[in-house]
């Protein structure tokens, strides 16, 4: 039917509102269980942030700013600071905001918006496994944000995050492996060696 008095399919539903019809974009306690916790981050290694940053500055990603997301836990955090030096210490390169998630939220929308907000050229993320399923959820439903031009940490790289995040959330989301070998989610695959 035409001649709606709607808003454009792009803007329906309005961002922040989830229709009666869509459930929740939380994770239930029946999904949690069906796979097992992702694994905790570990410390992120030097190959690693050098496979990242080269996934970064390839040519033809064309990529200036960058919005960087991280849980809180010391691993992610760390590997988020130690990737924003480096980023603004390459030339012409700007990190646009730096948003940090628990692990557990009653609502993800508020991160969410800030990490997508600019939109930056790409955003790379640092972070447990629960909480970025978690955001990438809400993410995906409620921003204008693109897994397609996402990078991470190894500790993105698990299958049981991919699986929680949901068919489809994470496509085209690539990144680097402690080993500096690098990986991408295909549809919900994990695949390896992106460069």
């Amino acid at each position: 039917m035409t001649g709606l008095n709607r808003p454009a399919r792009s803007a329906w539903p309005p961002v922040g509102r989830t229709p009666p019809d869509r459930p929740s974009p939380l994770t239930s306690a029946a999904e949690w269980s069906a796979y097992g916790e992702p694994a905790a981050p570990r410390p992120h290694t030097p190959a690693e942030l050098d496979a990242l940053l080269r996934l970064l500055t390839r040519p033809q990603a064309r990529i200036e700013i960058i919005a960087v997301g991280h849980s809180r836990d010391p691993a992610s955090r760390n590997a988020a600071d130690a990737l924003i030096r480096a980023w603004e210490g390459l030339d012409r390169k700007t990190v646009r905001t730096v948003v940090d998630w628990p692990e557990q939220a009653a609502s993800w929308l508020r991160p969410a918006r800030r990490f997508a907000a600019g939109p930056p050229d790409a955003w790379v993320v640092a972070a447990a496994g629960r909480g970025w399923a978690e955001l990438s959820r809400r993410l995906r439903r409620d921003t204008e944000w693109a897994p397609d031009r996402t990078y991470g940490f190894a500790s993105l790289a698990d299958p049981r995050t991919i699986a929680y995040a949901g068919q489809g959330t994470l496509n085209g989301l690539r990144g680097a492996a402690a080993d500096g070998t690098t990986w991408s989610v295909d549809g919900n695959w994990l695949t390896g060696q992106v460069l």
